[in-house]
C-alpha cells in the first residue's frame, strides 16, 4: 500500500494546526516516493482521485464586512460565482469586484484582463476547491499581511486546473498550492507586499503537489518559488527577480527546471534533501551577497546541471554533502560560467561530481574547496579554461597536456573563509605570486583535466 492511499486514514489528533503540520510533514518525509516527470523518469502517480486530507489549516474567509471600507459598495464576486452552474462558464462585466471568493464545484472564470478582484487587505482573496476549473484574465489584489493564515491572492487545492494570466499583486503570499496536482500555472504576474525581503511570501508555493506544470510566470519582489514535498513538476521559461530563492526544493524528487531566467535574486536553485532533478537551459544571473549563488546542493543525489549560463554570481555552484545517496552523481554538462567570484564551491573534499565540457571563463576563482581538502577526486574531463597555459599542435581541439589546478595563498582563503575579504588586495597578490614563482612547498592539486577545450566554444565568444 502506497503512502498517499494509507494517510486518508490517518486521524492525528493534536493540540494546535501547527502541531498537526509539522506531524504530517515528517510523516510525508519519512516515504520515499519514486515519482518523475513524463521523458524523464517513470510517471507520478495519479493523485487526482485520491481523497484529499485536511492537513494544512483551514482558510478562514474574512466577511466582506470586516474588510477594507474601500470594498465595501463594490459588487460581491461571490454572487457571480454562486449564480454559475457548476461546467458553466462566467464571463463577468469588466470592472472591480469584492473579495473574498471561494469555488468549490468545477466552472471556468474568464475575466479577459479586465476583471479586478480586491480582497480589502484582510485574509485570502480567493479560494479554489476545486477539480478542473479554469481561473484566467484576473486581477487579484489586497490580501491580507498575516503569514500564521497564510494570507494569499490565490489558494489551490484541487486537481487538474487552469490559474493562467492572473495579474497578482499587494498580495502577502501569492499562488498556494497545497496537496494539489497536475495543474498547469501559466502565464502569471506575481508580485508580493511591499515589505521587507525576509517577511514578504512566497510568489508560488507547492506543498505535496505532484505534476504540476509551472510555465511562463513572472514573479518579481517576492520571497521565494517553494517546492516540498512535491515530486515530478515542471518549471518551464519563467522569470524570477528580486527575490530570496528563485526556486527552493525540499524533499522534492525528479522535477525539472528548464529555460528560466532569474536575476538578481539572493540564490537561484536550491536543492536540498533531493534526488533525481534536471536544471538545464537557464540563465542564472547576479545572484550576489553574502549568500549568493545560482545553484546548490544540500545532500541532494542523482542531479543533472546542463547547458546553464551562470553570469555575474557570487557563486556558481556550491555543493554541501553531495552526491547524498551511495552510486549516485551530479552531472554538470555543457554550462558556462563566467565572471562569478567562485565558480564552483565545494565544502568539503567529495566525489561523485562529473564535469564534462564547461565552459571556465573570467571567473576570480574557478574551484574552491573548504576544509583543506581538493576536488580531484571527482571527474574533469574537456572542460575550458581560460587560464590553460599549452598548445594544440594537431589542431584537434584538444590540449595537448593536461590542465592543472593548484591552490597556492588560495588555500589561506579557503580554510579561513574569512579571510576571502582580503583576497585581491596586494599583499595577498604579492603572496600568491611569490609562492609560484618559488613555492616553499609542493601546492595543493585542486583539480586534474586531461583534455581540455582549447578553443572557446563559438556559442560562448563575445
Amino acid at each position: 500500500m502506497r503512502p498517499h492511499e494509507i494517510l486518508p486514514n490517518i486521524k492525528v489528533e493534536l493540540v494546535t494546526n501547527g502541531l498537526r503540520i509539522a506531524c504530517v510533514g515528517m510523516l510525508l518525509a519519512s516515504f520515499a516516493i519514486p515519482v518523475g516527470v513524463a521523458a524523464e523518469f517513470e510517471s507520478s502517480p495519479d493523485l487526482s482521485a485520491t481523497p484529499r486530507v485536511d492537513v494544512d489549516k483551514p482558510v478562514e474567509l474574512v466577511p466582506l464586512s470586516e474588510r477594507d471600507p474601500r470594498i465595501h459598495h463594490l459588487i460581491p464576486f461571490q454572487k457571480l460565482v454562486d449564480a454559475t452552474p457548476a461546467g458553466g462558464t462566467l464571463k463577468p462585466k469588466p470592472g472591480t469586484y469584492a473579495g473574498p471568493v471561494l469555488v468549490d464545484k468545477p466552472i471556468v472564470i474568464d475575466g479577459a484582463g479586465k476583471v479586478t478582484i480586491d480582497g480589502g487587505d484582510k485574509g485570502t482573496v480567493f479560494v479554489l476547491k476545486a477539480n478542473s476549473s479554469t481561473i484566467r484574465g484576473l486581477h487579484l489584489t489586497g490580501s491580507g499581511s498575516h503569514h500564521d493564515t497564510d494570507d494569499a491572492c490565490i489558494n489551490v487545492r484541487g486537481n487538474n486546473n487552469y490559474i493562467e494570466s492572473l495579474v497578482i499583486d499587494n498580495c502577502l503570499f501569492g499562488i498556494d498550492l497545497k496537496q494539489s496536482s497536475n495543474n498547469v500555472i501559466r502565464n502569471n504576474q506575481i508580485r508580493s507586499k511591499p515589505l521587507e525581503l525576509g517577511v514578504r511570501g512566497d510568489g508560488i508555493r507547492l506543498w505535496y503537489s505532484m505534476n504540476n506544470r509551472i510555465e511562463g510566470n513572472r514573479v518579481v519582489d517576492s520571497r521565494d518559488n517553494v517546492a516540498w514535498y512535491s515530486n515530478g513538476n515542471v518549471f518551464y521559461r519563467n522569470y524570477g527577480t528580486r527575490s530570496r530563492y528563485s526556486i527552493h526544493f525540499m524533499f522534492a524528487n525528479n522535477n525539472v527546471v528548464d529555460s528560466n531566467n532569474f536575476y538578481d535574486n539572493a540564490v537561484g536553485v536550491y536543492l536540498m534533501y533531493n534526488e533525481n532533478t534536471v536544471v538545464r537551459n537557464n540563465i542564472f544571473s547576479h545572484s550576489n551577497g553574502a549568500t549568493g549563488m545560482a545553484i546548490g546542493f544540500k545532500e541532494a543525489s542523482a542531479v543533472q546541471i546542463e547547458n546553464n549560463e551562470i553570469i555575474y554570481c557570487a557563486i556558481g555552484i556550491g555543493s554541501d554533502l553531495s552526491p547524498f545517496q551511495p552510486g549516485t552523481t551530479i552531472q554538470v554538462k555543457g554550462n558556462r560560467f563566467a565572471y562569478n567570484g567562485i565558480a564552483i564551491a565545494f565544502n568539503s573534499d567529495r566525489d561523485g561530481h562529473y564535469f564534462l565540457k564547461n565552459i571556465f571563463e573570467g571567473n576570480l576563482t574557478d574551484v574552491s574547496v573548504g576544509g583543506a581538502g581538493s576536488a580531484k577526486r571527482n571527474v574533469w574531463r574537456g572542460n575550458y579554461w581560460d587560464d590553460y597555459q599549452g598548445f594544440d599542435r594537431n589542431n584537434d581541439g584538444v590540449g595537448d597536456t593536461p590542465y592543472k589546478l593548484h591552490a597556492y595563498a588560495d588555500r589561506i582563503w579557503m580554510e579561513v573563509p574569512h579571510a576571502r575579504f582580503f583576497k585581491n588586495a596586494p599583499l595577498m597578490e604579492a603572496i600568491d605570486f611569490l609562492e609560484r614563482l618559488a613555492p616553499f612547498s609542493d601546492p595543493e592539486l585542486i583539480l586534474h583535466d586531461d583534455a581540455p577545450m582549447f578553443h572557446l566554444p563559438r556559442k560562448a565568444r563575445k
